[in-house]
């Protein structure tokens, strides 16, 4: 769901109305207004959204109405569901600020939410949900534990660059013979539901006759020290998607990864424009 629903309309209200200069939210660092931001979710409070700009605000969430779409109205609406909103990482590169989260709303999701800030107010959204499930992968891993504070920030543009040329060259063009070069074979962990630790669990995965994940773009790649989130699309299983992939690194190589997949909605189920990337 991330921060919006399709079926509220945009009111006028004047919890939503929004100061030209800088609110007094400013004086929290981008990390925090998020968290604050995501939390109004939980708590109803209708402060939270002063970190958005409503004039600016871009909403790539497709099942989402154009603008803030009455953000206050919806997260007091909300609060009364007794929803349950955990922020288990938060990272920053540049403008963007992105988020591994913990839901529970109608469904216990785990989601990734990336917001692009501009003059100190978050006007950018995209994000990506999966369900949780119940029980851990193989290797006894949930899909969000694990280390959650970004170190070795010297290395940001390294690990970029690792991470771009994984992502091309073995989940784009299939070269999985070259795993060992990106991943560290001693202590590689997993985190998706399906699968299980090593290097040899994930060859074998991607060797399997019967996988039809593939991924065809890279519109996105975020990078905080030793943490970098990848947003790709592509397919599974026929199903147009949009994959949200989470690295750490240590030492050159890949350590950990945590994801989430969706379908992409089809185009005449958007009720705004903006699209999922």
């Amino acid at each position: 769901m991330g921060i919006g629903q399709n079926d509220i309309e945009k009111p006028t209200h004047p919890l939503i109305s929004f100061p030209a200069t800088k609110p007094t939210s400013m004086i929290l660092n981008r990390k925090d207004q998020i968290r604050k931001l995501l939390k109004g979710i939980e708590t109803g409070d209708p402060e939270a959204v002063s970190v958005v700009n409503e004039s600016k605000y871009i909403q790539h969430n497709p099942l989402t109405r154009e603008g803030n779409v009455g953000l206050a109205e919806l997260f007091k609406r909300l609060s009364k569901t007794s929803p349950r909103v955990e922020l288990v990482r938060v990272f920053e590169d540049g403008e963007f600020v992105f988020a591994h989260t913990d839901y529970d709303f109608n469904e216990v999701e785990v989601g990734f939410e990336v917001f692009r800030f501009e003059d100190g107010f978050a006007i950018e959204h995209w994000d990506n949900l999966q369900s949780k499930p119940s029980s851990p992968n193989l290797s006894g891993h949930t899909m969000l534990d694990g280390p959650t504070e970004a170190t070795d920030l010297e290395k940001t543009e390294e690990n970029r660059k690792l991470i771009r040329s994984f992502v091309e060259e073995v989940l784009m063009s299939g070269k999985i013979d070259r795993l060992g070069h990106y991943l560290d074979s001693e202590s590689f962990t997993e985190h998706n539901p399906q699968m299980a630790d090593g290097l040899t669990a994930l060859q074998a995965e991607f060797s399997r006759p019967d996988k039809k994940r593939s991924y065809d773009t890279i519109h996105r790649l975020l990078v905080e020290g030793n943490f970098a989130l990848c947003v790709s699309e592509g397919s599974l299983d026929g199903v147009h998607s949009s994959f949200y992939d989470l690295f750490r690194m240590a030492n050159g190589k890949i350590v950990e990864h945590w994801e989430t997949t969706e379908a992409v909605p089809p185009r005449s189920a958007w009720v705004n424009n903006n699209g999922k990337f």
